[in-house]
This record gives structure tokens, sequence and C-alpha cells, in this order.
């Protein structure tokens, strides 16, 4: 998944398996966050939980811990928010921690 958001900031993440609705979080340790600021980063799984991607009628999140969410994403898929989170002790992804997306892609591979 790649998003830009209204400041122009690029970033996202890969997940091992497709976005779903779920009662509990799943992917594997391959799942990862990544951003453009101005080079690519990417923020790996750090082991210290399971809390990969999680998604339901409201909203779609990845990474968490803490009471803090990596990438979290509403319903309409036009506000997000970002946070350092424990499953990836990523820096907050974009400038700004609640940001508006200005486009956003999802690539599935088979």
């Amino acid at each position: 998944m790649v998003i830009k958001d209204m400041d122009n900031q690029i970033f996202g993440a890969f997940s091992t398996h497709p976005f779903r609705v779920s009662e509990h979080c799943y992917g594997t340790g391959e799942t990862f966050l990544y951003s453009f600021c101005p080079e690519i980063k990417v923020y790996r799984w750090t082991g210290e939980n399971s809390y990969f991607v999680k998604g339901n009628t409201d909203s779609l999140q990845i990474g968490g811990g803490g009471g803090r969410l990596g990438l979290w994403l509403d319903a309409d898929l036009y506000h997000g928010t970002t946070s350092k989170c424990s499953t990836f002790n990523n820096l907050p992804l974009s400038s700004k921690q609640d940001f508006a997306i200005q486009n956003l892609e999802v690539w599935a591979f088979e």
C-alpha cells in the first residue's frame, strides 16, 4: 500500500496477507511500514508483539502496542493517523500525526 498525504509525504505498508475485516490481528513478521522522508526508511518487525494488521468496517490499522498505532486509516480512506508503535519501532510516517490522504494505491501479488 502506498499513501501520499496532502503535504506530499509518501509512505505506506507491506502486508503478507490481503486486507480484510477481522476480529483479531493477522499477518506475519514479513509485514513492514515504510516512508520516504526524503530517502526510504523501512521499519521491520521488532518481535515485541504480533499486531500486524487488523481491519474492521470503520478502519484499517497496521502495527500497534502501548495504545499507539503505526498506521491507521478510516473507512473512507480519506483520513489517517501515524505514531511510533512497538510492532515496528517506527518513527511517524507522515510529517503530521493526523493526516489527510491525497492518493492511495494498493497492489496485490499472487
